[in-house]
């Protein structure tokens, strides 16, 4: 039998030192207007399931910013729940040292004050990396862990076992998270030994990798495509292949599989379109927000909408972002409908099988197959919480954008 969750006590603010809270920096007002069931705090050492959904939208940051420790402030005050301080393609070549240097003086800022209220992540450029962060981290460091891009089976082992003796050291969780990108996995004549090579090796650390991450970026480079504005990275059937295999090997509910996270998305301006838009008018008309959509779509924020719906289909949770702009078209659509709240319940409500019609009367629930998804479900409205029944994403994220930036 599966209870609703009880409501959220004081403890689940974003002050708490020891977690994050989705939604944090709305008001007591706004919260109660959008939720049904607020999002409820996620501890930094709690389940690793959990966190990897909380990871939400994933910012990076460049590790050579001057103001690298008041960003990471000031994003997590906004909202952000995770970030990346980006140590590999967004520093140049004759910037690592310095790179790494303010890494380490904003990790130990961070020491003993929350972890900055954020999952807080370095993305190295090789092993090395770990192992001088992890020399001058402070015992209470503000790390969540460590993005390791090109991830293969060959090497990609050194990283776990690194990070690995790293967090044995501690008394802080560690973990890390994956990159897969590069032509062993893309390319079709070896992806599927390179994949079965690589859940091997992160089976052998599983109580680090804490999400597999997708590399789009430099899949789609491999062939000298650059996906427009107008089209999703599942219409590049490349890459598309690609994701789809992965997530057959690697995201499977059997026990065996990870969290796998969205690829990112590398728009942020306005541009002449090819095509009309994606996003509908309706859901805006409804809510009076007419206005509000033209603004989205001005800002390619329609495109994004529509590949993270497509994220959730295939089966991928979260999602890289590069501007604090996308943060909130994430998140907008990360909480758990009272629809879909209702479905989880009566699927996981009984047991031995079966079918039944859904509580809304739309649609028929098969109570062994919709099982996994129920308990994705739960732990979605654990993370982001169940909107109200006449809330949608448009209402998040007009709340969400209403905010001072």
């Amino acid at each position: 039998m599966t209870t609703r969750p009880e409501e959220p006590t004081v403890t689940d603010s974003i002050a708490a030192t020891d977690g994050i809270t989705a939604f944090g920096q709305m008001t007591e007002a706004q919260l109660d207007r959008l939720f049904l069931h607020r999002p409820r705090q996620v501890r930094f050492d709690g389940p690793i399931r959990r966190l990897a959904v909380a990871l939400g939208a994933t910012l990076y940051v460049p590790a050579t910013r001057p103001d690298l420790a008041a960003a990471v402030r000031r994003r997590a005050a906004e909202g952000v729940t995770s970030m990346v301080i980006d140590l590999e393609d967004a520093v140049a070549d004759d910037d690592e040292e310095l790179a790494v240097a303010r890494t380490v003086d904003t990790l130990a800022e961070f020491a003993g004050d929350g972890r900055a209220g954020v999952l807080l992540f370095v993305r190295v450029r090789t092993v090395a990396h770990i192992e001088t962060i992890a020399a001058a981290l402070p015992a209470d460091h503000g790390l969540t862990g460590f993005v390791v891009p090109k991830f293969e089976a060959a090497t990609g082992a050194a990283a776990l076992a690194a990070v690995d003796a790293v967090a044995a050291r501690g008394d802080r969780p560690l973990y890390v998270m994956p990159v897969l990108e590069t032509p062993a996995i893309v390319h079709r004549e070896t992806r599927d030994a390179e994949l079965i090579a690589v859940r091997d090796v992160l089976n052998r650390y599983r109580d680090r990798v804490l999400a597999v991450r997708i590399g789009a970026t430099d899949v789609c480079g491999l062939f000298g495509i650059r996906r427009d504005r107008d089209v999703t990275i599942y219409d590049v059937r490349v890459a598309a292949d690609m994701i789809a295999a992965i997530v057959n090997m690697l995201g499977r509910r059997d026990g065996t599989g990870f969290a796998i996270t969205g690829p990112v998305w590398e728009y942020f301006a306005g541009h002449e379109r090819m095509f009309a838009p994606t996003l509908r008018h309706t859901p805006f008309r409804e809510h009076d927000a007419v206005y509000f959509r033209r603004q989205l779509v001005s800002r390619d924020l329609d495109g994004l909408l529509r590949e993270i719906a497509l994220d959730r289909a295939n089966g991928i949770t979260g999602k890289t972002v590069i501007h604090p702009t996308h943060v909130g078209a994430v998140l907008a659509l990360s909480p758990v409908s009272d629809e879909e709240y209702s479905d989880a319940l009566d699927i996981l409500d009984r047991d031995g099988g079966g079918a039944q019609a859904s509580s809304y009367g739309n649609k028929m629930n098969e109570l062994k197959p919709h099982r996994a998804w129920a308990l994705d479900v739960m732990d979605r409205a654990h993370v982001f919480g169940v909107t109200r029944p006449d809330v949608n994403f448009v209402d998040l994220l007009t709340e969400w954008s209403s905010r001072d930036q």
